[in-house]
This record gives C-alpha cells, sequence and structure tokens, in this order.
C-alpha cells in the first residue's frame, strides 16, 4: 500500500512579495527549493502561520540566493507580503519517508535542518 508522507518543508518562511496579476503559484528561491527537495511544477501545500489559511498551488523557482518567497495568482489574495507560511510537499511510499526540514530566520535565512 502506498501512503501519502511529508517529504519536503520549509518551515516558518516570510512571504516577500503577492501578485495578483502573475499567472498562480508560489515562487520559491531555486536554492532553497533544492535544498528540499522541491521540483519545479510540484505541488505543495501552504499553511499561514498568521492567519490560519492553507492552500494547495504548485513551485515554480526564482532567483538563487534571493532567498524570495512570493505568492502569484489568486493565491496572494489569500497569503500576502510579510505573513510567516509553513511550505510543504508530499510524496507516496510504501516505506517511512524521512522528511527534509528547513526552519527559517525572519529574513529567509536558513537557521536549522531536520
Amino acid at each position: 500500500m502506498l501512503r501519502v508522507c511529508l517529504k519536503s518543508k520549509l518551515h516558518n518562511v516570510t512571504i516577500t512579495a503577492a501578485s495578483v496579476e502573475y499567472v498562480g503559484s508560489v515562487t520559491i528561491d531555486r536554492d532553497l527549493m533544492e535544498m528540499a527537495d522541491i521540483w519545479d511544477g510540484e505541488q505543495v501545500l501552504i499553511a499561514s502561520s498568521s492567519s490560519g489559511e492553507r492552500l494547495t498551488t504548485y513551485a515554480i523557482p526564482g532567483e538563487p540566493g534571493s532567498r524570495k518567497i512570493e505568492m502569484n495568482g489568486a493565491a496572494a489574495l489569500k497569503i500576502g507580503k510579510g505573513e510567516k507560511v509553513i511550505i510543504m510537499a508530499f510524496g507516496m511510499s510504501d516505506q517511512p519517508v524521512k522528511a527534509k526540514v528547513l526552519f527559517f530566520d525572519s529574513s529567509n535565512h536558513v537557521i536549522g535542518t531536520k
């Protein structure tokens, strides 16, 4: 039996921009995506620690090293600039999965991993 398991988590990142005019998704610094093993176009669940809002969208890579996390399209109406969020990606497995978890400071610098 396959189970859906957490495989990647960006914990406590800050949204750096929100643009309704952009085609929907979330832009994530490419370096952070690579560290967390999130692919271009991969489905992610975003939970706002600020408002409690939750939404599902897909990740697109942003400028490497920028530390930018940007909400795009309709998602920008739900989660805005300055909000703290948790970004999670899941996978299916028939074995236990050890998730890659990254913890962040208020400037989106990685301060720890698990």
